[in-house]
């Protein structure tokens, strides 16, 4: 253990983005003093995924605040059983249930504009058949992924995604580390991507400490940096 009692913030990106995505919650905690890593999200399946975040967690020296946005926040579920982690902060992200899926979670919920707008393509796999892996189509990611974000940077955006392996919507989580460690919840209103409610039952379900953005998309760590950070910072000071 280090001689700082701060958490170190370990921030997990979800489906179609990459660690970049964090950038303004990152610069909000850097300037408060919050030391934080970002690391790549393999994005090949949930234990795969959940066993990367976990061994990233465990290196870290000192407590670990995890923080999951999108489908990230199905990984820190089954993640955050490791033993340095002291906290989840979910943003516009799924929390599953021990044995639950993400298709089986969505599925209690209409489907949102996401699903009809999704591109599939192919990936090589050792040993085995080619497997299944999807975008979401150019043209529709602006409104389904980041309708608060300006024109221009969406544009990239949606040719820099990061695809994610199909079989993670059906692989269920090993564990829900809310059953033991606090959890908060921020609920974007305006999301297209996840079902705002298929975000508040999550939250509501692990009881953890909810926050709603008006009007804020599926990239609300993009669109609102400052408020995301807020979230997290309440996390980090309740386990310091």
């Amino acid at each position: 253990m280090s001689a700082t009692t701060t958490p170190t913030v370990l921030l997990v990106h979800g489906a179609f983005a990459d660690a970049a995505s964090w950038s303004g919650v990152i610069a909000e905690l850097q300037n408060h003093g919050v030391p934080v890593v970002a690391p790549p999200n393999p994005l090949r399946g949930l234990a795969f995924d959940a066993a990367y975040i976990a061994s990233a967690a465990a290196q870290i020296d000192g407590p670990v605040v995890l923080v999951g946005h999108s489908y990230g926040g199905a990984l820190i579920t089954v993640a955050g059983t490791t033993e340095n982690v002291v906290a989840l902060v979910y943003v516009a992200a799924y929390v599953l249930e021990e044995g639950e899926s993400l298709g089986e979670l969505q599925g209690r919920f209409p489907d949102s504009p996401l699903v009809s707008n999704l591109k599939q393509a192919t990936y090589p796999v050792e040993g085995a058949d080619p497997a299944v892996e999807v975008t979401i189509t150019p043209e529709a990611f602006p409104a389904v992924f980041a309708a608060d974000v300006p024109a221009a940077v969406t544009k990239v955006l949606a040719v820099a995604q990061r695809p994610l392996a199909a079989a993670a919507f059906t692989e269920t989580a090993s564990a829900a580390a809310w059953k033991t460690k606090p959890s908060w919840a921020l609920v974007a209103t305006a999301d297209q991507a996840i079902n705002p409610d298929v975000e508040r039952f999550g939250a509501k379900r692990a009881g953890a400490t909810i926050v709603e953005l008006e009007g804020a998309s599926h990239a609300v760590a993009v669109s609102r940096p400052k408020e995301v950070a807020e979230l997290i910072r309440d996390a980090v000071r309740a386990t310091s």
